[in-house]
């Protein structure tokens, strides 16, 4: 470093060098030049600089070089004093340079491949990679969109994106038709398709969150989303029964951990356990059932964490007992539902097999009735946790296929624990959130102060339209101000009318809050950390390669959910099935009609092989 400081600073005093050098020639001329003082010598001092120019040398004399050396310094602390006291221009700069960004913008942030990028606007994309060939173009992967509704959130962006294909995808599906629109497609690349429904039970695949505690960590992180996600609108009282809940739910979640088998470990059985815990006020010494079955596993290991747990939970009164009990089933009385306990009776959703091939979660919503949605808050904070302690323990801590989460309609999902730093450590390990919302006070009312540390950890945010104030505020400043020109005309009147006419420069900002808010419907606006700003068309999902799979281009596509779900799920203990026996040997089967049943429209050019079991069945 401090060679290549003595360089630089060698190379820009070369100049003065030169002209002392040439200062010492004219020093000589003065010196050569004839006569004992200054007027005699200016006579003649041409002769001298003839004299002291007959050689091209610098001149080497004391005198000379002392000169020289006073000028060359003289010059080199004039040009320093000048550059300190040097006006800053910024020409057409002067009270902002904001622009729109261009193609050569956003360039470097493209993978030539398109099927490997994710998908912005029509002309803007970024690659799927998050190690580039220069590591200064390296952004990650997620994603804040903003529209109101009707802007177009679904269709111009977690569509387009789906269609890419290059990732497994976890998909908020508010309306239901995204796996209509899309599961042909999916499964003709090779996608596992799974399916989580709350609004209909019967349409869904089974998903048991005790299925992924592994240890006391996943026990507490289990018990904290569940109390996270349950507590109602608006619902903020003592702290205290909040926690004494807490306690009473790990104490018997870890007791069903610990010991009863997998298949018993389920929210029915929770529930059950509850029902039996008796309180009698008038009689501190009753046992109940549950009381017994804590008592044995204190006797078998009297360091039991559930034992522990439940220790402390017995420390409260009869009364107060009683009112945790009461405040816990009402917690979980949505469990009361004979299709909910059906539901979590089981497990197919495989959450922790989704970075190891590409598979698509569809997890279907309603966005007008939030009463279930503390199930799918725990689905995503199961995930997340799952994945990345999956890539921690793979090679080079990242997952075999990148893993994409669509969450629309976040606010209306619940509370996702810790998001704030899970979206901040996702990147190395090819996870991705793309967090969807009508308006950026959404993500304010759930998530409080975390609220900017979600969004600054998105290093791409898409407006595709709205009117929300807080939101359009804060957009404008972000895109910045810009300097124009104005000019002003007058005219004054009198015995002569004289006219004027003045240049001046003005701030504006690059879009104001009443342009925002009446902004194109086909426009967007992108923001990618580093770049300019862009305003762009919204992408034109009919453009994509493979938007003839959709059923939105031809309605056969249609992905007939009801048939997968009846192959694809195993039998359930209370489903009713008719047995038929058959003698193979005695059955035969006319070879002209042995193929009646095979459509060659769903064999995908071979792409992918016929389940023939489920077509003969059907």
């Amino acid at each position: 470093m401090k060679k290549k400081n003595l360089k630089k600073l060698l190379i820009l005093n070369i100049p003065y060098v030169f002209v002392g050098l040439f200062t010492t020639k004219l020093a000589e001329g003065w010196r050569l030049a004839e006569g004992v003082n200054a007027s005699q010598k200016f006579l003649h001092l041409m002769t001298g600089l003839k004299a002291a120019f007959e050689t091209i040398l610098p001149s080497f004399h004391p005198t000379d070089l002392l000169f020289g050396a006073l000028v060359g310094g003289a010059l080199r602390l004039a040009v320093y004093i000048k550059s300190k006291n040097a006006k800053k221009f910024r020409k057409n700069r002067e009270y902002g340079s904001a622009r729109w960004g261009t193609p050569e913008d956003i360039k470097p942030f493209m993978d030539p491949d398109f099927r490997q990028n994710v998908i912005l606007t029509q002309t803007e994309r970024l690659m799927l990679s998050n190690r580039p060939t220069n590591p200064a173009y390296a952004r990650n992967k997620n994603v804040l969109v903003i529209g109101g509704s009707g802007s177009g959130k679904t269709r111009f962006f977690v569509l387009a994106n789906l269609l890419q294909c290059h990732s497994s995808y976890i998909v908020t599906d508010p309306k239901g038709d995204l796996v209509v629109r899309t599961g042909s497609l999916l499964k003709k690349k090779g996608y596992k398709i799974r399916i989580l429904n709350t609004i209909n039970f019967s349409k869904s695949m089974r998903y048991n969150p005790f299925a992924y505690v592994h240890n006391e960590k996943d026990i507490l992180k289990l018990v904290n989303t569940l109390i996270l996600n349950t507590k109602g609108e608006g619902q903020s009282g003592d702290p205290f029964w909040e926690k004494a809940e807490t306690l009473l739910l790990t104490a018997l979640i870890s007791y069903m951990y610990y010991h009863m088998l997998p298949e018993e470990q389920t929210f029915s059985k929770l529930l059950q356990m509850l029902n039996l815990m008796e309180v009698r006020e008038d009689d501190e010494d009753f046992k109940n059932p549950i009381d017994l079955l804590f008592q044995q596993a204190e006797k078998e290991n009297p360091g039991d964490f559930a034992v522990r747990q439940y220790k402390k939970y017995k420390l409260s009164a009869g009364k107060t007992a009683k009112s945790i009990l009461v405040s816990v089933g009402a917690r979980l009385a949505p469990f009361d539902i004979q299709e909910l306990r059906s539901l979590t009776s089981g497990d197919e959703l495989c959450l922790d097999e989704i970075g190891d091939r590409k598979t698509a979660l569809f997890i279907i919503m309603s966005d007008t009735d939030s009463t279930f949605n503390f199930l799918i808050s725990l689905c995503y904070s199961q995930l997340f946790n799952l994945l990345c302690e999956k890539a921690d323990e793979s090679p080079g801590s990242r997952l075999k296929v990148h893993v994409r989460c669509l969450i629309d309609e976040m606010a209306n999902i619940g509370k996702i624990p810790n998001l704030e730093k899970l979206i901040a450590t996702i990147r190395s390990r090819e996870i991705s959130a793309c967090l969807i919302l009508q308006a950026q006070s959404q993500l304010k009312a759930n998530y409080k102060d975390n609220a900017e540390t979600i969004v600054g950890n998105c290093d791409s945010v898409l407006f595709l339209g709205g009117k929300e104030l807080t939101t359009l505020k804060e957009l404008t400043e972000a895109l910045g101000r810009e300097t124009i020109d104005t000019y002003n005309t007058g005219e004054s009147r009198g015995r002569e009318v004289s006219h004027s006419l003045n240049y001046q420069k003005l701030g504006k900002e690059l879009m104001s809050v009443d342009e925002l808010a009446t902004l194109d419907g086909g426009k967007c606006i992108l923001q990618l950390r580093g770049v300019r700003p862009f305003l762009s068309d919204k992408y034109d999902v009919t453009k994509h390669p493979w938007y003839k799979y959709l059923s939105d281009s031809d309605p056969k596509n249609a992905f007939d959910v009801e048939r997968f779900l009846s192959t694809e799920l195993p039998v359930r203990p209370e489903d009713t099935s008719e047995v038929f026996e058959m003698d193979l040997e005695e059955a035969e089967i006319d070879e002209d009609d042995s193929d009646d049943w095979y459509d060659e429209d769903t064999d995908w050019n071979g792409d992918e092989p016929m389940d023939y079991g489920a077509a003969l069945w059907n």
